[in-house]
């Protein structure tokens, strides 16, 4: 007999449990230790109370197959949730074509920190900006680049620690 209402708890059970493991991972790679321990001891409670639901009935396919799609929804949940807090910060690598563009001081004006060199490229110099932005802000700063300078190369990645200068100050990890 199928129970309608043990297939949806298991579900949501591994929703929850597989969401707060994927945070748990970032929070960890993060560095933020604290928060994912404890978000660890949640995680596996919640675990526990969702393997228990589907060992007590192991022979019903259908609880074995909510367990698999609450896993599966609970690895999409995890990554949206994270990617709603946005925690963390991004390095902006922007290159322009033109060494006359004003582009680091408008960028500075809307409370960016900027830095600016000079570069060789293979038609010529190139201005290259490295700009230091939180993930909450990365889509306003992508913005404000495709209006003040639509033809630049942009590359973003994640920085995994911050030592010494204006970023860190900027950032509060001094």
């Amino acid at each position: 007999m199928i129970s309608w209402a043990t297939i949806g708890a298991i579900m949501a059970i591994n929703i929850v449990y597989v969401s707060a493991f994927t945070l748990r991972l970032i929070l960890m790679i993060k560095g933020r230790k604290g928060v994912a321990s404890v978000l660890a001891m949640v995680e596996v409670f919640i675990y526990l109370i969702g393997l228990n639901l589907v060992l007590s009935n192991v022979s019903n396919p259908y609880n074995m197959a909510a367990y698999c799609v609450g896993f599966g929804l609970g690895v999409y949940m995890g990554s949206r949730i994270e990617e709603y807090l946005a925690l963390g910060y991004l390095v902006v690598q922007v290159i322009v074509d033109s060494l006359k563009v004003d582009l680091p001081q408008k960028l500075r004006d809307k409370g960016y920190g900027v830095t600016s060199w000079t570069a060789d490229g293979r038609d010529g110099k190139r201005l290259v900006l490295q700009v230091l932005v939180k993930r909450t802000n990365e889509k306003r700063l992508m913005e404000l680049l495709k209006v003040l300078s639509p033809q630049a190369f942009v590359i973003s990645h994640e920085p995994k620690q911050f030592k010494g200068g204006f970023w860190v100050k900027m950032t509060g990890r001094e």
